[in-house]
């Protein structure tokens, strides 16, 4: 199983294995901070527990001086020894005081019990295997495949996670692509014992805070101040570190304040493209330039359909946002230099960056409509197919399973309920951070990153400044007028300047649908119709008559389409395990 996860943890390999208790935990190490003495697993002083972690706990050096004036003794420099010391003194309670990106696992013979644990919002990700014989937990889902081939029951497609796949164009936790695979929520953590049984808590939730009014002043004070602080304690490495820099303002927010922190030039990587459609390098240039970076940038070959394969068996799960190649190629770059990278992830989900935000709210009933019809129709507007789309492009048999299915009742009315005290605008950010940010847009510059072995950290996401943002009003992030981030880019212009803060948004992304239209109509056309996956799930008569109408043009099917092909190479690199 760790072989598998090579590339997550080039450096250094550490199992636990205790064969009478029936118990092994191991950890693949990209070795970032105490190079020497961080190894895993941390095993207490009587040999009672044993942790490893894959991630990074950002406060470990507070935690640790808090620690050594108990009295407790730390034999190293590694954040994960940390955990341990904590978890001795606070059991598992101590993961609040935990201000970092994790899954972690945690063996205590005292109790014979297995503790899984995730970060808050999902950076890091946790799968897990329970047949009612044996526990299996992984950071991806490749690394069962070998456990299987030793005895575990074989892992079958789950047509339900697929219809949600339809739905969302990931597929959102806890479900996963194959029965019996689920993803630990984030903020929860998990103990199994043998009765058998398992106990589940949710540590953190985003919707315990309260929004209250702020003056603008203040408001810019606070956010640049959590944000400076976020970005200072991310900086934390005994490796080069660098930053993804696109120009736009997140990106620009994050270089502008590492620059403020480190004494040589920020390493920041871009990539750019020949077509000016979709290049922002000249944006990512005015940002370099502006806070003196040792900039590395490389024009990237637009069609990446060639990738895309790579990008997937990287994923062990479809996912329909072609964005995932580009990421994986300027991860590429910055391997060459760094180990680690920080990104501007979160801020279009936290301060309402995306243009769909503007375009719901500028309806006129927005506001008014009734809650209910709020909810629907933001999910709606946000669906990748409908549920009368997604029933009429099944096969018969398969219709009949999945027609009473609602992935709006099972996916986002609970988060919807959850987040009832928010404002309106703060709802539908809410049920963004919770399912496209955990869902897809973290598992981005995590599974790309580590494809090459880098790390990405993500200011943003410091619990301070989630807890910030939803204290923060909805009128805040998206104007009256629509303006999009709207207190973010005035109290960011003094840093980055006002034509980087007020530039037009430019999504990080490739032009595919396109393609589809011209070049790679013919491959697209032979993907989807010799795809058995495919052939069993949907009917080929409406496939390719969404093929036919993309193409003359009659209809846009770029980002149905996207998810169709996706789902249709996924299928093609399936383990033998991957049945129906």
């Amino acid at each position: 199983m760790a072989q598998t996860l090579v590339h997550r943890g080039p450096d250094d390999e550490g199992i636990w294995h205790q064969p009478q208790r029936g118990v092994a935990i191991g950890n693949r190490r990209l070795s970032i901070i105490d190079i020497g003495g961080g190894h895993q697993p941390f095993v207490s002083d009587d040999g009672r527990i044993a942790v490893v972690q894959n991630g990074e706990i950002f406060n470990y050096i507070e935690l640790a001086a808090e620690l050594r004036a108990q009295g407790v003794q730390l034999k190293t420099a590694s954040d994960t020894e940390v955990i341990l010391r904590l978890y001795e003194r606070e059991g598992i309670a101590c993961l609040r005081r935990l201000n970092g990106m994790f899954a972690i696992a945690i063996d205590d013979a005292n109790e014979d019990a297995l503790f899984l644990a995730r970060d808050r919002i999902g950076v890091k990700p946790l799968y897990v295997r329970d047949d009612g014989e044996q526990l299996f937990f992984a950071s991806e889902i490749k690394a069962f495949w070998p456990a299987a081939l030793s005895g575990c029951a074989q892992a079958a497609i789950d047509l339900v996670a697929i219809h949600y796949y339809l739905t969302f164009n990931y597929i959102p936790a806890p479900w996963t692509a194959y029965q019996g695979i689920k993803h630990v929520m984030p903020g929860t953590w998990m103990k199994f014992t043998r009765a058998p049984h398992v106990q589940t808590q949710r540590w953190w939730r985003l919707a315990d805070v309260q929004e209250q009014d702020f003056t603008f002043n203040t408001w810019a004070e606070e956010f640049m101040a959590t944000l400076d602080d976020a970005t200072r304690i991310r900086l934390r490495a005994d490796v080069p570190f660098g930053a993804f820099l696109s120009g736009g303002v997140d990106s620009s927010t994050i270089v502008g304040l590492m620059a403020r922190h480190v004494q040589q030039p920020v390493q920041t990587f871009c990539i750019g493209f020949a077509n000016p459609r979709y290049d922002e390098s000249a944006f990512a240039q005015q940002a370099a330039d502006r806070f003196g970076c040792q900039h590395t940038m490389e024009v990237a070959e637009l069609n990446m359909l060639a990738r895309w394969p790579q990008v997937l068996r990287h994923l062990d799960q479809p996912h329909g946002d072609a964005s995932f190649m580009p990421t994986l190629r300027v991860s590429e770059l910055a391997s060459r230099h760094v180990k680690v990278v920080l990104t501007g992830d979160g801020g279009d989900e936290l301060f309402a960056g995306y243009d769909k935000y503007a375009a719901f709210f500028a309806r006129s009933d927005a506001s008014s409509m009734p809650q209910a019809d709020f909810e629907r129709r933001y999910f709606d507007s946000i669906s990748l197919f409908s549920p009368a789309a997604k029933l009429a492009l099944y096969q018969p048999e398969v219709r009949k399973r999945l027609e009473g299915i609602d992935s709006f009742t099972d996916a986002a009315k609970p988060w919807f309920d959850e987040a009832q005290h928010f404002d309106r605008i703060n709802q539908a950010l809410y049920l963004d951070m919770q399912l496209l940010l955990s869902g897809n847009n973290l598992v981005k510059p995590d599974r790309m990153g580590m494809a090459v072995s880098i790390e990405a950290r993500t200011p943003f996401l410091d619990w301070r400044m989630m807890e910030f943002a939803f204290r923060s009003r909805g009128a805040t992030k998206l104007s009256a007028q629509g303006d999009q981030k709207h207190w973010f880019k005035r109290a960011a212009a003094p840093l980055i300047g006002t034509d980087l803060a007020y530039r037009k948004k430019q999504m990080f992304t490739v032009p595919i649908g396109d393609w589809f239209r011209g070049e790679s109509y013919l491959w697209l056309q032979d993907l989807l119709q010799k795809s058995e996956l495919l052939a069993h799930i949907l009917q080929a008569s409406e496939v390719n008559l969404m093929l036919e109408r993309h193409r003359d043009g009659t209809a846009n099917f770029t980002r149905e389409l996207r998810a169709l092909a996706a789902l249709a190479l996924w299928g093609t690199g399936l383990t033998p395990q991957g049945g129906i």
